[in-house]
C-alpha cells in the first residue's frame, strides 16, 4: 500500500495545498477530503493518479479547506457519467453533517441533468460514529474525534496481522481516540507550527498542536511511525528539516514531514517500522 500526499498544509497556504491525501493498493484508490478548490484536479494529475479511477473517497469535516475540492470531484463524476465518459459507480463517505452539506452545494451549483447520478451510480452515503465498511479490501472504521469547532471523523484502517493506520483528523489528539490511536502502526496527525513559533502562529487558539505536542502524544501512545501534515508554509523549503529536528526531541519512532505531491510504501520490518 502506498500514502500520497496530495497537500500538506493547513487552511490559509499559499505555498502549498490544503491537507488530504490517497491510499492505493493496487489499481484502486482511497481519496481522504479534497482541499480548497479545482486544485485538487492538478494536484492529482501531478501525483500521476487518474482522477477517474478514485472511486472511493472520504471527507473528515465541512470546513471550507477539506470540502471544496470535493465538489469538484463530485461535478468531474457526474459531468463525466452524463457524457458516458465515466464507467461504473462512486462512493463518498463522511458523517451526516457533511454529506447533507454536500448534496444541499451539489444541488445548489450543479445542473440538475448532472446532480441526477447522486444516488444513482454517485453514492453520498452518512456514516456513524464506530461504523465499520471495507475500503482497499481492509476494514475501515470511523469515529468521532469530539470536536468543538464542528463535528469531524477520523478513521482506522485494519492493514492485516494487527496493524493499523489511524488517521486523527486535523486537530490534536483527544483521548477518545485512544482505542483506535493507541499502539497504531502509523498515526497521522496535524502539526500547525513549530513549538517555537506558537507565539506567532497561535495554534491553540485554532484548535491545533505544534510538532512537540504530535510527537509526545505519539511517543506516549507508542506509535510507530507518525507522519504530520496540516502545517503552516512561511519557511516551507526547510520545513521537513526543522520540524524534523523538533520533533525527533519528543518522538522515538519513525517520523515523517512530507512535502506535496511526497508518497510512502506502508512497508513494514518485524518490528512494524517502515523501512527507510
Amino acid at each position: 500500500m502506498n500514502v500520497t500526499m496530495l497537500g500538506t498544509g493547513s487552511a490559509l497556504v499559499t505555498e502549498c495545498y490544503n491537507t488530504c491525501f490517497v491510499l492505493q493498493e493496487n489499481e484502486e484508490y482511497f481519496m481522504v477530503d479534497g482541499g480548497g478548490g479545482s486544485a485538487i484536479l492538478h494536484q492529482l494529475k501531478h501525483a500521476g493518479i487518474d482522477w477517474k479511477e478514485v472511486r472511493t473517497i472520504f471527507v473528515t469535516h465541512k470546513h471550507i479547506d477539506h470540502i471544496t475540492g470535493i465538489i469538484w470531484m463530485i461535478r468531474m463524476i457526474c459531468q463525466h457519467m452524463k457524457q458516458g465518459e465515466y464507467e461504473g459507480e462512486a462512493v463518498i463517505y463522511a458523517h451526516d453533517e457533511v454529506i447533507d452539506l454536500l448534496l444541499d452545494l451539489a444541488r445548489k451549483l450543479l445542473p440538475k441533468k448532472e446532480t441526477d447520478f447522486i444516488g444513482k451510480r454517485l453514492h453520498l452515503i452518512a456514516v456513524k460514529n464506530g461504523e465499520s465498511v471495507e475500503i482497499l479490501n481492509k476494514r475501515v472504521t470511523f469515529f468521532d474525534i469530539q470536536s468543538t469547532k464542528a463535528k469531524q471523523f477520523g478513521f482506522c484502517m485494519e492493514l492485516g496481522d494487527g496493524e493499523r493506520l489511524t488517521c486523527c483528523g486535523d486537530e490534536p489528539y483527544n483521548p477518545c481516540e485512544k482505542k483506535y490511536a493507541e499502539n497504531s502502526t502509523w498515526l497521522l496527525h496535524e502539526a500547525f507550527c513549530l513549538d517555537g513559533q506558537a507565539d506567532i502562529f497561535h495554534p491553540y487558539e485554532k484548535h491545533h498542536s505544534t510538532v512537540k505536542n504530535a510527537c509526545e502524544f505519539a511517543e506516549e501512545l507508542h506509535v510507530k511511525n507518525l507522519l504530520l501534515y496540516h502545517t503552516e508554509d512561511r519557511n516551507l523549503s526547510h520545513r521537513k528539516e526543522l520540524y524534523y529536528e523538533e520533533g525527533r526531541k519528543y518522538f522515538s519512532g519513525n517520523l515523517l514531514i512530507p512535502d506535496d505531491l511526497e508518497s510512502f510504501s506502508i512497508l513494514f520490518s518485524k518490528n512494524g517500522k517502515r523501512g527507510a
